[in-house]
């Protein structure tokens, strides 16, 4: 596994408990309102990481994960990457990125994990600060 594949790796493990933690609290509140355990188990982490994801990517072009491990999301021609861009990254990766990962493993990881197919897909890249 590549350098930066594995602080990526590392990156998404730090947001992931972070998500968490913010979803645990979400749902203590929403538990009150909604009864139905479909929304708990899989809409509320789905939207909750999202949130936080688009907007510390649109805001800063890094999450915290990111951050610690000194990372940053661009487009491939350097800039801040678009809402439009985030949103595809974001659906394409939790979908059908995992059907690229099954199908062909050893591509999966382009320019030494810096392209993985969301960000191919999402026109984004990962680069070390």
């Amino acid at each position: 596994m590549k350098s930066l594949t594995k602080k990526r790796t590392k990156a998404i493990l730090i947001d992931l408990a972070i998500s968490s933690a913010v979803t645990a609290g979400v749902e203590y509140f929403l538990r009150k309102k909604v009864k139905s355990e479909a929304v708990h188990t899989l809409i509320t982490p789905t939207i909750v990481m999202w949130t936080l994801e688009y907007t510390q990517l649109r805001k800063r072009g890094q999450t915290v994960g990111y951050k610690k491990m000194g990372l940053v999301l661009e487009n491939e021609d350097g800039s801040k990457p678009t809402s439009r861009q985030i949103i595809k990254r974001m659906g394409y990766r939790d979908t059908l990125s995992t059907l690229d990962y099954i199908k062909s493993r050893k591509t999966f990881e382009a320019e030494e994990g810096a392209v993985f197919p969301h960000d191919r897909f999402s026109g984004t890249e990962v680069r070390e600060v």
